[in-house]
Order: C-alpha cells, then structure tokens, then sequence
C-alpha cells in the first residue's frame, strides 16, 4: 500500500508540472486569440497557423546558428526573433487583405474564410518544411535538469519547463495589463473594444488599431509556438491541435477575457496532464468536460459577462 502511495505520489508531482507547463504554452496562444476578438470581433480559426510557423521559424533559426558554431545560448533568441518575424510578415497582410473584408459579417462567413486560411497556411508549412518531423531542444538542454522536492522523493525536471515558460506566461500576463491600463496605446484599444463605433466618433483611427492588434496577437501565437518548439518534434498538424484547445480555454473563460484566459488554461492543462498520467483514455476529451462542464453553469465563461444586445 505504501508503494501504492508513493509512486502514484509522483505521478501526481509529474501531471503537476507537466501541467503547469503546458498551461504556459496553451495561454500564450489563448491570449492572443482573445485579444484579437476582444477588438476586431472575429473567432480567429487561423490562429493555429500562427503558432505552427512560429515554432517551425524557431526551430530552423535555432539550427541556423548552431550549425554555424554559435553557442546554445543564441536559441534563445531565436525564440524571440521567430515570434516578432511572423508578426510582422504575416500579421499585416491577413489583417488587410483578409480579414479586414470580413468584419461585420455573418459569423459564418468569418469563420469560413479564416478556416480557409488556416488550410492555405497549413500547406505552406508543408510547403516549406516538409513533413518530417523538425526539431530543436537546443534552449531546454541549455539550462538542463533540477529536483523538484516532492514529499520524501524528488522529481527531476527540466529547468526549461519549471522556469522558463511559466516565468514568460506570468510576464505576458503582467505586461499585457499594465500595457493595456497604464499605457495610451492599451487605453485607445480597450476603448474600440468597448464601443467602436463611440471611439471613432472621437477621432481615434479603428482601422489602425485592428491592424496593430492583429500583428500583436499573431506575434503572440508565433510566440508560443516558438517556445513549444523545443519540447517536441514539429509535425504537420501541431498548430489544429493546439487552436482547438485555445478555443476550449477562451471559451471557458469568456471570449475577452485576458486574464481569466490563465486561469482557464491553467484549470486545462492541469486536467489534460492528469489525464495523461492517470487516465490516458480521457486525454483527448478531459479538455472539453471542463469547458462544457463550465458552459452549462455559465454560459458566457467563468468570466465574461452577457453582452447587452443593442437596438
């Protein structure tokens, strides 16, 4: 029994961690998918898409400079620069010539046409990539293992994980709402969040500011993508996977919502990693019991509020 105890206890002290990690992961791209519906209002399917060119641009920098004899170190950068590139090269031109013909349509007319580029951005990853799988743990090799006390045993974990990821998720977190309350720029779009049609009528420029938002949050989701890159090997498909389970997070916590969006993607990743530990059957659908599970008692997300409809 005692045996019994103990090595469930470390399962339990491993879906911990794991779970803490990938909540990191899932809230860098739910993030950023709720930003960009809070302002332009559109269920953003090609968000995914995002996050797989993020991580494969990150992966591919990263074995850029090492084989040109750079030191591990310069992955890390690689993680950024990846996540500012996709931004700014892909942010502006779908923002423009894609979404901004959408807005104000049927929300099924949105949803197809952002489904229909997530499907265009999926064969040019395969397009550019291949499909063999892609690969860089240069940055979690870096900064290597620790021991995690964990009652009378300790876990090793990577350091990557433990510290990196949750540390970048907390700090996105805090520097997207002080840049959202405490700075001009944040203050011009919570107000075309809250009432477009108010905020142009006192001369702020909508048009501008979706597009700033868009690239904002397509260099989030690059950004996730780049971090996840060195946890595992990129294969075609990575970034439908994880759109659906950003979907899951937003909805749980209420389209708009930012911070309610960690809360969310820590309730998920907590559950799916148990799952993985203790209930591998569940895996798949353990995200999904905690999103309908919350839909049921609160329609609008643990923390969204019902929007007044306007006549």
């Amino acid at each position: 029994m005692t045996a019994w105890f103990t090595d469930n206890g470390l399962l339990l002290g491993l879906a911990l961690l794991d779970g803490l990690a990938y909540a990191a992961l899932v809230f860098m791209v739910a993030v950023g998918l709720n930003l960009v519906f809070g302002v332009l209002r559109i269920v953003n399917v090609a968000h995914g898409s995002l996050f797989a060119i993020g991580a494969y641009t990150a992966a591919s920098i990263g074995l850029f400079l090492a084989a040109h004899g750079l030191p591990p170190v310069a992955s890390y950068g690689a993680l950024l620069l990846a996540a500012v590139l996709v931004g700014a090269v892909l942010g502006p031109p779908i923002e423009r010539l894609v979404l901004r013909r959408v807005y104000g349509h049927e929300d099924a007319l949105q949803l197809l046409v952002t489904f229909a580029l997530f499907m265009i951005l999926e064969d040019v990853q395969k397009l550019v990539w291949g499909v063999q799988p892609v690969a860089n743990d240069a940055p979690m090799k870096y900064l290597g293992t620790v021991d995690v006390p964990f009652g009378e045993d300790v876990i090793p974990f990577t350091a990557y994980q433990l510290f990196v990821l949750p540390g970048l998720a907390v700090l996105t977190l805090a520097g997207l709402a002080w840049f959202l309350r405490r700075t001009l720029t944040g203050r011009v779009i919570v107000a075309v969040t809250t009432d477009k049609e108010a905020a142009m009528a006192m001369g702020i420029d909508a048009t501008r500011v979706t597009l700033l938002t868009f690239t904002f949050g397509a260099a989030l989701a690059a950004f996730g993508g780049a971090l996840a890159s060195p946890t595992t090997s990129l294969v075609p498909g990575v970034g439908a996977q994880t759109i659906v389970l950003s979907f899951a997070v937003v909805a749980t916590a209420g389209l708009g919502q930012i911070e309610g969006a960690a809360v969310s993607a820590l309730l998920i990743g907590l559950g799916r990693s148990v799952a993985v530990y203790f209930a591998p059957e569940f895996e798949v659908v353990v995200p999904y019991i905690i999103m309908v599970a919350v839909l049921l008692v609160r329609p609008q997300g643990l923390f969204g509020v019902p929007e007044t409809r306007r006549v």
